[in-house]
């Protein structure tokens, strides 16, 4: 579990592609003090899993699933992503409750810029914006932000200088490609509403047709 709140931008520093997936090397320098095999690690808002250690390095087996819903297939060496260290009980939570399972990606659709104002507008697919609110939340890359505005198939947030600095959202551009993940309360919420309304519906023809 992760809270969205990004600790470090990491350098990758080798990438391996593997049938089936690849392997990334990312320096995490001191975001490693204690990091053990097998810990978790949110790697631009997926979850990883440690599969070894060297030096100032972690390694991280990427698994088909994982290329096909973010954009970790697309890393090179030399970028830089947003680490965020697996919680720890007693740990302040102060973002939300993220998981680490990234549900599909957005693209950048425009960037707003004002003074002491740094607006995104991202665009996902339209089956996604069912999920969002305004002044709700959504993990962009693994940064827990909150929404500002809702469209037909995009949303927007905005950005305060602390995030621009501590995370790679400074650096993205229009038409950058971003990891998505949606309140997960918020969509069982609705996906039981849903089965509710079927079930209903069903219940209510089926009377209908008895008479």
């Amino acid at each position: 579990m992760f809270t969205g709140i990004v600790q470090g931008k990491c350098i990758v520093t080798a990438v391996d592609n593997f049938h089936g997936g690849r392997k990334l090397k990312i320096r995490l320098q001191i975001l490693l003090d204690n990091l053990k095999k097998g810990a978790s690690v949110s790697v631009n808002g997926v979850c990883l899993t440690v599969v070894n250690l060297d030096e100032d390095c972690a390694e991280f087996d990427i698994v088909q699933e994982s290329i096909d819903k973010s954009n970790l297939g697309d890393l090179i060496v030399g970028d830089l992503v947003n680490i965020e260290r697996a919680c720890s009980f007693g740990d302040e939570v102060g973002g939300h409750s993220v998981t680490g399972h990234v549900d599909c990606t957005g693209i950048i659709k425009d960037i707003h810029q004002k003074p002491n104002n740094y607006e995104l507008v991202v665009s996902c697919e339209k089956k996604w914006i069912i999920y969002l609110i305004p002044k709700g939340w959504i993990s962009i890359d693994g940064v827990s932000l909150t929404v500002v505005d809702v469209g037909s198939d995009y949303f927007n947030i905005s950005l305060i200088p602390e995030t621009l600095s501590q995370t790679v959202l400074g650096k993205k551009t229009k038409g950058d490609t971003v990891n998505l993940e949606f309140d997960h309360t918020t969509k069982v919420i609705v996906h039981t509403v849903e089965r509710m309304l079927t079930n209903n519906s069903k219940l209510l023809r089926s009377t209908t047709t008895k008479k």
